[in-house]
């Protein structure tokens, strides 16, 4: 891998409504655990990302894919010395769910089965998703989107399970959410929220952890960056999001929404100023490097050209999820 400098850019493109993108280059990063209301579709081209899902590890090397369902906690961090360098897509589960019903045969709620797959054509239609994206090319950033989705549901899809509050411990983690929720600014602390729920602060924690796989604590951060985000977008300053949310401070606003987003809350919120920009090209530093062009960043790796637009293909691939020259 050329260079170890981190870099990283989270923006949207107007023309991939409910779509999120990220291209970076990480060494240190190590995201905490947190979960997307989105999918994860992150295709790595160099190095080795780690990432706990699920109870253990996940290894995501080059020319596979790690692969996040909605609301699932995991982590992230670098597998090797040098880090890992991916780009990203995190597509909202009515998009899913659309392509889904369109193009496969699943029912329910799709999802993807394992969290890392090894399919490097895949990879390369998600950086080229990205590229057409950068370019301003509406026709293949949808198309390349739409064909990488049905290719990894057809590849790894299945029906989510669908979760049912049943248990005691399930309706008193479901009640706990919801104070947390409406309590957002001035959160109560585990016993005094235990003790308006009629249990005990181990019991509650206990009965959260099973439910939502983080303890309380943590699903707050995760939510008050959420709602951070939604300000950004909405044009709210960082300093005024941070306390909105009830972070203290921007300080510590920035702190864990960069171990969370993977870019601090001021350029996160610059690219959501320049959606209509498809032709920009400015990386923003993860936590505080300076700004580097994108052409110095990957152009040792990439060299300017785009991404193969056959790559290598799994045995399973189809002609349907070829999508012939998407670059041109």
């Amino acid at each position: 891998m050329a260079g170890t400098r981190e870099v990283a850019r989270h923006w949207q493109y107007a023309e991939l409504p409910g779509v999120d993108l990220l291209r970076a280059r990480y060494v240190r990063k190590n995201f905490v655990r947190h979960t997307h209301e989105h999918f994860v579709i992150a295709g790595i081209a160099e190095g080795v990302e780690v990432f706990q899902h699920r109870g253990g590890d996940q290894y995501a090397g080059a020319g596979t894919l790690a692969l996040v369902n909605p609301d699932t906690p995991h982590t992230g961090r670098a597998g090797v010395p040098e880090g890992w360098r991916y780009g990203a897509v995190y597509p909202s589960p009515e998009l899913v769910a659309g392509i889904a019903a369109e193009t496969t045969t699943l029912r329910g709620t799709p999802g993807f089965v394992s969290p890392v797959l090894d399919d490097p054509y895949a990879v390369a239609l998600v950086h080229q998703v990205l590229r057409a994206a950068d370019e301003g090319n509406a026709l293949a950033a949808d198309t390349l989107l739409r064909v990488a989705v049905t290719r990894l549901l057809r590849l790894n899809g299945g029906a989510l399970p669908t979760r049912r509050v049943r248990t005691a411990g399930d309706r008193m983690a479901a009640r706990a959410r919801a104070v947390l929720e409406e309590r957002l600014v001035d959160p109560p602390s585990l016993e005094r929220l235990a003790g308006d729920l009629g249990t005990s602060p181990f019991a509650l924690l206990r009965a959260f952890r099973d439910a939502y796989g983080i303890p309380p604590h943590t699903w707050l951060t995760d939510a008050r960056v959420r709602r951070a985000r939604r300000l950004l977008d909405a044009g709210t300053a960082p300093a005024e999001a941070a306390v909105a949310v009830g972070f203290t401070d921007q300080p510590h606003l920035n702190r864990h929404f960069a171990r969370i987003v993977g870019v601090p809350p001021g350029a996160y919120q610059r690219e959501r100023k320049n959606v209509q920009d498809a032709r920009r090209r400015l990386l923003v530093p993860s936590d505080g490097w300076q700004n580097r062009q994108l052409s110095q960043t990957y152009g040792t790796t990439e060299g300017g050209r785009t991404p193969p637009s056959s790559g290598t293909r799994s045995a399973s691939g189809s002609p349907s999820d070829s999508p012939g020259s998407p670059s041109e």
